[in-house]
C-alpha cells in the first residue's frame, strides 16, 4: 500500500471512530422563490410534497402533489419538492424525507403555496426573447466550398 493510500485508511479510520460521516449526500434546504427558480430550471422535480392541512388542501389545491403523510412511499428520482403551511414545517417534512431518502435533493418552499405557484408561473414563463417556434437553416451553410465569409482579427 503507497504511503498516500495508508494515510487516506487511516483519516477514515478516525472520522469513523468519532462518528462523523462523510458528506456524501444532500440534505434538506429551505429555498426562497429565486433560489428554487434557480435551482429547478435546469432540472424540474420529480414530485412535490403537499405537507399543508386538510382545509388548506381542499381550498386550494395544488395539482399533481402528493399529500405528505409519515408513511409516504416515494422513488425520487430527481429534487423532491415541499409546500406546507409554515417554513418551519416544510423543512421538517423535508429533512424527513432527505433521511429516508439520502443522496437525493429535498427542497422545502420558503412562503408556501404562492410561493410555489409563482415559481411555476416563472419556470412556465417564456424566456427572455421568446421562444423559437421554427427555426430555418439558411441556404449556403452546409455547401463545401470556399467559405462564404471569412472571419479576420485587425492587426494590432
Amino acid at each position: 500500500m503507497t504511503r498516500a493510500a495508508g494515510r487516506f485508511v487511516r483519516v477514515l479510520c478516525v472520522i469513523a471512530a468519532f462518528g462523523v460521516a462523510p458528506a456524501c449526500h444532500a440534505s434538506a434546504s429551505l429555498r426562497n422563490e429565486t433560489q428554487l427558480q434557480f435551482a429547478l430550471r435546469s432540472s424540474p422535480p420529480c414530485c412535490v410534497i403537499d405537507g399543508r392541512a386538510e382545509a388548506q388542501r381542499k381550498a386550494h389545491a395544488l395539482p399533481d402533489a402528493l399529500v405528505y403523510r409519515k408513511d409516504l412511499k416515494i422513488n425520487p428520482v430527481a429534487t423532491v419538492v415541499v409546500v406546507a403551511d409554515s417554513d418551519a414545517q416544510a423543512l421538517a417534512i423535508a429533512e424527513a424525507l432527505a433521511s429516508a431518502h439520502p443522496g437525493k435533493t429535498v427542497l422545502a418552499v420558503e412562503g408556501g403555496v404562492a410561493a410555489w405557484e409563482a415559481v411555476v408561473r416563472a419556470l412556465a414563463a417564456d424566456p427572455p426573447g421568446g421562444r423559437a417556434l421554427d427555426f430555418v437553416i439558411p441556404s449556403n451553410t452546409c455547401e463545401h466550398g470556399a467559405p462564404l465569409q471569412q472571419l479576420r482579427t485587425s492587426p494590432k
